[in-house]
């Protein structure tokens, strides 16, 4: 038997991107700038309550940005921050494999 280490970062980096609806959540910011509505229209099954703690959890990483814009009512946005931009050829990759074998 073969005894594999895996790579500490890369545990880290399966550990954040699979828990579930971080995919969607990414893809559909590849789009540019999306507000909470947006999410739970487009996602059928993701309730407001996930939502709102991956969309922390993104934040906290570093892979997406929260933006508040002081209007009446209060507009908030999320976006791609560079290291979540980053993350695009990945999130290309998985979809060609899920095209070819899902």
């Amino acid at each position: 038997m073969v005894h594999i280490e895996l790579c500490p970062r890369y545990e880290k980096a399966i550990e954040i991107l699979g828990k579930r609806w971080t995919g969607l959540i990414l893809r559909i910011l590849q789009d540019g700038p999306k507000r909470f509505s947006d999410f739970t229209e487009n996602i059928p099954g993701l309730s407001a309550k996930v939502l709102t703690v991956r969309m922390k959890e993104l934040e906290q990483q570093g892979i997406v940005c929260r933006s508040v814009y002081a209007e009446t009512p209060v507009r908030i946005e999320y976006s791609l921050t560079d290291k979540g931009m980053a993350l695009q050829p990945v999130l290309d990759a998985i979809q060609s494999w899920a095209t070819q074998w899902v």
